[in-house]
């Protein structure tokens, strides 16, 4: 059975029980203080507006070193027609990281309470996003969770070519820059494997993560 979450506690189940979906708990709410408690425990809100909350720690989880992103030929001459912006425009990106997978005809859990809750993140510091211009106008970028010396990539977009993987090899220069371990990428993707994400267990994830 899975575990409900009351509405007065922000202590999660141990990710460690979770299904074999990677389910962990439900219910609760999206205020801010708990979804910054998930992510601080290995957890992430993943579901649709019309569904009780979901909280998720996937087995296995997908991970990025800053120093092992690869970057192809084609990548590193596309980067030179892109301006990289932090933290400038964070509701566009999130705004973005929803519409464009909607138009494309795909679903997003980024309904409006939970950017809403993003939305207040970020002004409390909590939150970042990287963002692609090109003459100036917003055509990619990503946003994710800070938490001091690991970020939680949650979401990206891309209008132009490698625009998203610009921003994304931004990040890890920022990372590598500022002694981060590592970039919770969370569900394994072919696209963020071929950029040098890897594969770990849960329970390795979790280890990293709690030191």
């Amino acid at each position: 059975m899975i575990p409900k979450l009351t509405k007065y506690s922000y202590i999660f189940p141990d990710p460690n029980q979770a299904t074999s979906e990677g389910l962990v708990a439900w219910g609760g709410d999206l205020n801010p203080d708990r979804i910054m408690s998930a992510y601080l425990q290995g957890l992430f809100p993943w579901s649709n507006e019309d569904e009780p909350i979901l909280w998720w720690s996937p087995d296995p989880r997908l991970i990025l070193y800053p120093d092992d992103i690869k970057i192809s030929k084609s990548l590193k001459k596309s980067m030179k027609k892109y301006e990289i912006r932090v933290n400038t425009n964070f509701e566009a990106v999130i705004r973005n990281c929803r519409d464009v997978r909607v138009k494309s005809g795909e679903g997003s859990w980024l309904y409006e309470e939970l950017i809403e809750s993003f939305l207040k993140l970020y002004e409390d510091g909590l939150v970042m996003s990287f963002e692609t211009y090109y003459h100036d106008e917003l055509v990619g970028g990503l946003y994710g969770v800070d938490l001091g010396d690991v970020f939680c990539g949650d979401s990206m977009f891309s209008l132009k070519t490698d625009a998203s993987k610009s921003a994304l090899v931004a990040l890890c220069k920022f990372c590598k820059d500022n002694g981060y371990k590592f970039i919770d990428c969370q569900v394994p993707t072919p696209h963020l494997k071929s950029m040098g994400a890897v594969e770990i267990s849960r329970k390795k994830f979790l280890e990293l993560l709690k030191s």
